[in-house]
């Protein structure tokens, strides 16, 4: 393992357990074993790090993300995909990367609870999710943007509040077989329901 993937294990390791603001750049250097000029060669500050550690993580999700959405989008060209795919597009790969990384997703959580999420989607997201915003909008056209933007929204904390804030009766791990489609039937059914008067598209 090099230097800088150590300080990078270490840190996930250390803000799964603690959160960001509570680990220290010296807490994450002793439990990597290195000096503090190494954080500094390498990422140049504390946020940096954190940036750097979503990257590799938050990436592969991103691609795979992309992926399966514009393989969907080849297969119903040139009618939009089912609602349904581009979810399944958009989730499927979010809980396959929390089996493979379950310290990562409690980073994730932990980001959310410090009130640092919208910082991490603005850098490391909005691109894709607004590449799926495009897309659904096909697929719903009784949507204006502002009223899917208000649905995905919500669908966002529905999934933070399944991925890192779960009642205790829920608190097993996540399987993806049985919580996506779940998942699919609430959001789709969300999705299609129908605007308020005040909100109808023009």
């Amino acid at each position: 393992m090099t230097t800088k993937e150590k300080i990078l294990a270490a840190a996930e390791r250390l803000i799964a357990e603690h959160g960001y603001t509570a680990t220290s750049l010296r807490q994450i250097i002793g439990d990597a074993g290195v000096n503090l000029a190494s954080v500094h060669y390498h990422f140049g500050s504390k946020e940096e790090l954190l940036d750097e550690m979503i990257s590799r993580k938050a990436g592969p999700v991103n691609r795979q993300r992309l992926a399966l959405l514009e393989e969907a989008e080849r297969l119903t060209a040139p009618e939009p995909p089912p609602l349904e795919r581009i979810l399944d597009a958009f989730l499927r790969p979010v809980f396959e990367a929390q089996q493979r990384s379950p310290e990562f997703v409690r980073v994730m959580g932990r980001l959310h609870s410090e009130g640092l999420m919208p910082m991490v989607l603005a850098r490391h997201f909005q691109d894709v999710v607004s590449r799926f915003e495009a897309a659904m909008l096909r697929s719903l056209p009784h949507l204006s943007q502002t009223e899917l933007r208000w649905r995905v929204e919500l669908m966002f904390g529905a999934l933070s509040r399944v991925m890192w804030h779960r009642p205790d009766g829920l608190a097993a791990p996540l399987d993806a077989v049985d919580v996506l489609p779940r998942l699919m039937s609430f959001f789709g059914a969300a999705f299609r329901s129908p605007v308020l008067p005040k909100e109808e598209k023009s």
